[in-house]
């Protein structure tokens, strides 16, 4: 039923998504839009020590993409590359294979879109956050200098 879908947990984390900010010197920068909906996020990503010391972001969405921006805005500082492609990979598995929902102190609360799971055209929009991030620490990736052998 829709009235689960915009339930009173995703309708609060999209309302508490925190304002609109971009970085000016971020290590990388990445935006992504759902062809369904037209939902758009831009992030930027500053690292150090291996951790997010500092997100900017703007997410002109939809409010289930505004919700998981905002759960993942929210939570980001301090989460390690590892720690967020992983929660990529498990947000897809939720929606897409049925997996379990993440958990964890940091990430618990995104367990409110696992009723998106069964409205597949709206798996995109969600998804949005995580693809940007995920594009953001690939870039960063890259930039790393590679050891000599």
């Amino acid at each position: 039923m829709i009235s689960e879908l915009y339930s009173g947990p995703i309708l609060d984390a999209a309302a508490g998504i925190p304002p609109a900010r971009r970085l000016t010197a971020p290590d990388a920068s990445a935006r992504k839009v759902s062809r369904v909906c037209g939902s758009e996020v831009e992030v930027d990503v500053k690292m150090a020590d291996g951790v997010v010391v500092d997100f900017g972001m703007t997410a002109r969405a939809c409010a289930l993409g505004q919700a998981a921006a905002s759960l993942v805005a929210q939570n980001i500082i301090g989460a390690t590359a590892e720690e967020l492609l992983v929660l990529r990979d498990q947000m897809r598995a939720m929606l897409k294979e049925e997996g379990p929902a993440p958990v964890g102190e940091r990430w618990r609360d995104l367990a409110a879109l696992e009723t998106v799971r069964d409205y597949p055209q709206r798996h995109a929009s969600t998804m949005l956050v995580f693809e940007a991030v995920a594009d953001c620490l690939h870039q960063i990736g890259k930039k790393q200098p590679r050891d000599n052998p």
